[in-house]
């Protein structure tokens, strides 16, 4: 069952990246809010019909869990303005693996101390290399994508 929550994870990960993508390019013809808009309309629609169709029943609601936990719902927004605006200056991967970085740094201080009622993780030295390994990758795509653009204009130029 790892594994297969893993390889999800991983398909989740590569439908952000095309979503960020398709709404960078959206963001530039028809504005940043109004791409965030139509992501979130069209989600909380077919989220509607999810819950609809498939969710089962649950001792409690929306209205009856701790208030706190209703405040993951505002994470979202900042994320897709933040990509919207950021995949149109930077391109689609160096967005992408900041984004990752981000949750990751985060995610291991949530797991470290415990944070929002989960279970404590404490950090290691290998999760310390993992995150030393993507800020590394963040930097050689971040290089890599700017010498690009500069070899492009000078073909053009």
């Amino acid at each position: 069952m790892t594994i297969l929550m893993i390889i999800l994870a991983v398909i989740g990960g590569a439908f952000l990246s095309m979503q960020a993508a398709i709404n960078g390019k959206l963001g530039s013809h028809v504005g940043v809010f109004r791409s965030a808009f139509l992501t979130f309309s069209v989600g909380a629609l077919l989220t509607a019909l999810l819950i609809f169709f498939f969710e089962e029943k649950h001792a409690l609601t929306l209205l009856d869990v701790p208030k706190w936990q209703l405040l993951g719902a505002f994470c979202g927004v900042p994320y897709i303005v933040i990509m919207v605006l950021a995949v149109q200056r930077i391109g689609a991967a160096v967005a992408t693996v900041a984004v990752i970085f981000g949750q990751l740094a985060m995610s291991m201080l949530i797991d470290h101390f415990g944070w929002l009622g989960n279970e404590v993780i404490h950090f290691s030295a290998t999760r310390l290399g993992a995150v030393i390994c993507l800020g590394i990758a963040l930097f050689f795509i971040y290089s890599s994508s700017k010498t690009s653009a500069r070899l492009a204009e000078k073909s053009l130029g």
